[in-house]
């Protein structure tokens, strides 16, 4: 997957930019507010207008019809002002939710297809941070604050426009002033996003912290931790604290700043427009009329200036979603990828038995340490239909082995090939519809059991969830849950035992029906009775599959075809369980340490 070419660098407000390419299919919405956005502000800017002809011609008793027109004018235009308003608020509105909701999509997209060396250096509450936090950020920007930005700015130009046309020398005095609010503006609003990604950094963290901690709250418990816990947590929100008053205290100077100079230099102006009224220079409706464009203009610029705050902070958040978004995972499917083509025997209908899986000379260090190799040279063959048992003690790189064949990671050197094509260059998707794996920590989502099973297989029927579930023995201990296969089991299964999430997990696999089955401890958690059903479970599933199982125990290990000891990342001796208690030391000691349970 390549970073998109019409999402920018990080850097600065113009990350904005960014938006657009979600906008695009929007055209239409977009058109209908920008509409609605020029008729509120024409609406607007006739007002002033409205009220000098009141001033200059409709206070007078030989008049009532030119005031009773001129106050129908002014309801007419405040109605048109009032409906156009309320329109444009609805599309703006309506375009900044489509826009987030489109944008948290994108990143979240990014995010769940990125490789395993991504979140080795990336904390989960970080990522879940970026999505809740920053999306808010932005969806306040898009959402309401771009509408109101650019209403003011057509204000403000559109009333010095006018300010001009009312009185020249009082609008040139003006604009000598409006440096004097843009510059403070400037440079406080730089602060400001500076402290508001230092900010959105910390909620982050002390975010990170809790995830992991609420996560493990049975172990912090046990271990007596909780005060500990609370103090990193408190330590944590602190700093965000006072990172944010920090930047609260910047955003109060730039609003006393916009605010004193914008309205300071309306009333300087004022007193000598009154000097200009009274020396009979302007008719008091001009004046009226000057006060009222310089009361728009200011209230835009001022507008503007604490809209630049929250502009700052959308431009610091969108920057961290950026950084996401920008991401690129180690690993993808090449453009032109070879089909694995696990099709079986189309005139019988029937799956071929398994896959071949050979690797050639591969040898492996993860990314965080290149320099220590744990696999190295690696070279055995898993035939078509072969159960082959991984053995080794810790550290021997046996769960490397299964993340490699997964494509989590590539090897440093050689390569495996299924089917006699290397992995590099195969569909992940169909590679890894092709493989399903039991992990020693079940992984068990917040739904129910039937969920859970059907996990991999979306599609299936309740009737193949019951055999799969059959095969694993979880139908016995389910049909005493309060709502059986309806049962909500918690978050990450809380509400089961080891045992009985081990075997969801091994009926999760069966369902999908894999031509390759990978088993890393897949009967660690399980009592000698439930270990003795879940191996009747996968002696059938031998059949038409080939299956790779990391063993510790000796029933797991003699039901294997071969065994494959590994020690150090090396392969160090195959053959049959009583094979390698003659001719290997090593797996005779392991036989006598794990195996023999």
């Amino acid at each position: 997957m390549q970073t998109d070419a019409n999402l920018r660098p990080p850097g600065n407000w113009r990350n904005l930019k960014a938006l657009l390419p979600l906008a695009r299919p929007y055209r239409g919405k977009m058109i209908l507010a920008g509409v609605f956005l020029l008729l509120s502000t024409m609406a607007t800017l006739v007002l002033p207008v409205a009220v000098r002809q009141v001033i200059d011609e409709g206070f007078s008793a030989s008049n009532i019809a030119g005031i009773d027109r001129w106050f129908w004018l002014l309801f007419v235009v405040v109605a048109i002002l009032a409906v156009t308003g309320g329109l444009r608020y609805y599309f703006v509105s309506w375009l900044g939710q489509r826009l987030i909701t489109d944008l948290r999509k994108r990143v979240y997209e990014r995010v769940i297809r990125m490789s395993p060396s991504f979140f080795e250096t990336t904390r989960t509450g970080e990522v879940l941070s970026r999505l809740n936090t920053d999306t808010t950020l932005v969806e306040s920007l898009v959402g309401a604050n771009v509408s109101f930005v650019l209403r003011n700015g057509l204000l403000f130009i559109a009333s010095a426009v006018m300010l001009a046309v009312t009185s020249p020398k009082l609008a040139a005095i003006m604009g000598v002033m409006i440096p004097l609010t843009v510059l403070p503006v400037m440079l406080l609003g730089r602060r400001v996003r500076k402290l508001s990604r230092s900010g959105q950094d910390s909620v982050a963290n002390f975010t990170a912290i809790g995830t992991e901690t609420i996560n493990a709250v049975q172990i912090v418990q046990s271990m007596a931790q909780e005060q500990r816990e609370s103090e990193r947590f408190d330590e944590a929100t602190e700093q965000a604290f006072l990172v944010n008053r920090s930047r609260i205290r910047a955003g109060v100077l730039l609003i006393i700043s916009v605010i004193l100079l914008s309205f300071g230099g309306i009333v300087f102006v004022l007193w000598l427009g009154a000097h200009a009224v009274l020396e009979q220079r302007m008719t008091p409706g001009e004046l009226g009329q000057f006060v009222l464009y310089a009361l728009i203009a200011a209230s835009a610029v001022g507008g503007l200036g604490e809209m630049w705050g929250s502009i700052q902070r959308a431009a610091g958040a969108l920057e961290r979603l950026l950084e996401l978004l920008q991401a690129s995972p180690d690993i993808f499917t090449p453009p032109q990828p070879q089909s694995l083509r696990v099709t079986g025997d189309a005139a019988s209908g029937q799956r071929s038995d398994g896959i071949e899986v050979c690797f050639d000379q591969v040898s492996f260090a993860y990314p965080s340490a290149p320099e220590r190799k744990v696999l190295d040279g690696l070279d055995f063959t898993i035939r078509r239909g072969e159960t082959v048992a991984l053995v080794g003690p810790s550290g021997a790189g046996k769960s490397t082995l299964i993340q490699l064949l997964l494509r989590f990671y590539d090897p440093s050197s050689g390569s495996i090939l299924v089917n006699g094509k290397n992995l590099r260059e195969l569909d992940l998707h169909e590679l890894r519809s092709t493989i399903s794996l039991v992990p020693q920590d079940t992984v068990i989502f917040s739904g129910d059991v039937r969920d859970n099973i059907r996990y991999g297989r979306p599609d299936a029927t309740d009737a193949e969830i019951l055999e799969a579930a059959r095969m694993a023995h979880v139908d016995e201990f389910v049909r005493e849950l309060s709502d059986g296969y309806d049962t909500f089991l918690g978050e990450r299964g809380m509400r089961l035992s080891g045992g009985q999430r081990q075997r969801i997990a091994i009926a999760r696999a069966v369902l999908m029906d894999p031509p390759l089955l990978l088993l890393d401890e897949a009967t660690s958690s399980l009592d000698a009775e439930s270990e003795r059903q879940v191996q009747q479970a996968i002696e059938s599933l031998r059949r038409q599959r080939s299956m790779l199982i990391i063993a510790h125990r000796l029933a797991t290990v003699r039901m294997a075809d071969r065994i494959v000891l590994l020690n150090r990342g090396v392969v160090e001796a195959i053959g049959s369980h009583d094979e390698l208690i003659k001719t290997s030391s090593l797996y005779a000691h392991l036989a006598e340490l794990q195996f023999m349970r």
